[in-house]
């Protein structure tokens, strides 16, 4: 994993996340699932021009959803809960 664009897909904006990112400065992002910790770090560091303490990764399982009389799955993907430096904020997702 190179670029920070290929690791990061998308933040994550939920409940949960917003309270843990008031009580503890953690953000959720969507993340390609090939990526590790190390790429994960890197790549928020990169795009946001932060310092991360730590990061913990999920792999969630896709759910099955009924389309009719059609059920399918959704695809798997992986969460990554990226935990800031106390003095730091990511600009982007504290406005929302």
């Amino acid at each position: 994993m190179k670029d920070y664009k290929s690791v990061i897909r998308r933040p994550l904006i939920t409940e949960k996340l917003t309270a843990q990112r008031e009580a503890y400065n953690r953000y959720g992002f969507e993340v390609d699932k090939r990526a590790n910790k190390h790429d994960i770090k890197r790549a928020v560091e990169a795009a946001f021009k932060v310092t991360v303490v730590d990061v913990a990764t999920i792999n969630m399982r896709g759910k099955v959803k009924r389309y009719g009389r059609t059920q399918g799955p959704r695809p798997d993907w992986k969460k990554a809960i990226v935990t800031v430096a106390k003095d730091q904020k990511i600009e982007l997702i504290e406005g929302v």
